[in-house]
């Protein structure tokens, strides 16, 4: 019974370790595009045929159910796919929806029209490709109004996160805030909108201040997805769980246990 979890390279791991937690009962395979990652600089053609490949292969594996734990891959590829045609029985979902969702209060599955809500400032860090695609913002329209979104390209943070070298992503975290602070000096909340970001969470907070409120994902998605397989038990699969990459499995694996703080072993896709 595996539910499948997709990301670039290994951001999509703060995820899977939320919904572990939350569904201990529930297998997962995680497939990590480390061969091809970072996805944040790459054109949305690219983006889109790689997540297809990538999705195809979990599929292929017995996930009927596919998350996209990539903001980059969620902005640039989901909506394609999902009107593209999905194979019968197949859905991929998102990590943008769950995020906007708290931001804006909302019950999940609640189509109403977009509405004022309380935050209006929002700083929204995310890499270049998912800031290009407005996808956040499309989102987000949808649901509420008057909502003021200032993106900022982290550019940089995400290799130095898959390098292993968190002094510099915290550096490059700090440079960018500061960058953001001067198109918007005082936001109310701010959008970690990559799931590598978790891993440097307080760097953020700290550059912000204790006044600005930092949503991540990880337990969004985590709440989102049990109530998701409450509604469609149908939707858990019949594939085993683990660990795949298609980068070098050895060298994934230490890279995933440094950032867990427990043992993860990478096999080849």
């Amino acid at each position: 019974m595996a539910v499948g979890i997709f990301d670039s390279g290994l951001g999509g791991l703060t995820i899977l370790d939320r919904v572990q937690a939350r569904l201990p009962d529930v297998e997962f395979l995680y497939l990590g595009d480390n061969l091809n990652a970072p996805y944040g600089v790459r054109s949305a053609d690219d983006l889109f045929d790689l997540t297809a490949k990538s999705v195809t292969t979990l599929w292929d594996r017995g996930c009927d159910l596919v998350i996209l734990a990539c903001n980059t891959a969620s902005a640039a590829a989901l909506r394609r796919l999902q009107e593209g045609g999905l194979p019968p029985g197949k859905r991929v979902l998102g990590v943008f929806v769950p995020l906007i969702e708290a931001l804006t209060e909302r019950q999940w599955g609640d189509n109403s029209p977009p509405r004022e809500v309380a935050v209006k400032h929002v700083a929204l860090f995310a890499t270049p490709a998912t800031v290009a695609s407005r996808a956040f913002q499309r989102e987000l329209a949808f649901r509420a109004i008057g909502v003021d979104v200032e993106a900022q390209a982290c550019g940089g943070v995400v290799d130095a996160i898959e390098e292993g070298d968190l002094l510099l992503a915290e550096a490059l975290v700090r440079s960018h805030v500061d960058a953001l602070k001067r198109k918007m000096p005082n936001p109310e909340a701010a959008i970690l909108g990559c799931t590598h970001y978790p891993l440097v969470a307080q760097a953020f907070q700290d550059a912000l201040g204790p006044n600005v409120r930092v949503f991540s994902q990880a337990d969004l998605v985590a709440a989102s997805l049990a109530d998701y397989l409450t509604r469609h038990p149908n939707m858990l699969g019949t594939g085993a769980g683990g660990y795949l990459t298609t980068g070098n499995p050895r060298r994934v694996s230490d890279r995933a246990t440094q950032f867990l703080r427990r043992g993860i072993q990478f096999e080849a896709a």
